[in-house]
């Protein structure tokens, strides 16, 4: 994590106001995690936010959900961004990476994946260092997925570099009963 304390702190219940409860919605019933807790002081922003993160989440994302989870927890973990890292993890195994796969994904695209796996992987670390995917990258994600498939990579590694960002500056702290992986410890 890169701050100890959030920097803007989540909202409870009693803070909200009117638009901020009516933003948080979306969330209830159940736990309301931190981040939209956060994201509530721009209740505007987590209405936008929320419409296009559903989508990235969604089956209108073509990607299967496995692959789009490799895609998230690698430009989480590229960002240093212990909080997406923690919550992806959760949905990564829930989605059929396995515990060894996750920990392979702070390792690249080399550390024994299959060529599409490979793929998505480095094209992850490719939009994470330049904001551009190469050729040969582009080539090789083409060949294990359609025209619409590598769109989802491209995009939802820019909607989880966003949350990063924000995840990051805003110092948003795990939720009750989460731990940090060590690797992102002191970031």
């Amino acid at each position: 994590m890169r701050l100890s304390k959030p920097r803007i702190a989540p909202l409870s219940d009693a803070e909200l106001t009117a638009e901020q409860s009516e933003a948080l919605e979306a969330f209830r019933p159940g736990l309301v995690l931190n981040i939209f807790r956060t994201l509530a002081h721009a209740p505007k922003a987590l209405s936008r936010f929320n419409t296009w993160g559903g989508y990235i989440l969604s089956r209108r994302n073509d990607l299967p959900a496995r692959e789009r989870e490799i895609v998230i927890l690698r430009t989480g973990f590229l960002c240093k961004s212990g909080y997406e890292w923690t919550q992806h993890v959760r949905i990564g195994l829930r989605e059929g990476l396995t515990d060894d796969e996750i920990a392979r994904i702070k390792e690249g695209a080399h550390a024994g994946w299959s060529p599409a796996d490979s793929a998505l992987i480095q094209a992850a670390d490719e939009l994470h260092a330049d904001q551009f995917i190469t050729d040969p990258t582009w080539a090789e994600l083409r060949k294990h997925y359609s025209e619409k498939q590598a769109m989802d990579v491209v995009f939802t590694a820019a909607q989880y570099t966003q949350v990063s960002m924000f995840l990051n500056t805003f110092g948003v702290q795990l939720d009750a009963g989460q731990t940090l992986d060590p690797d992102l410890k002191g970031f």
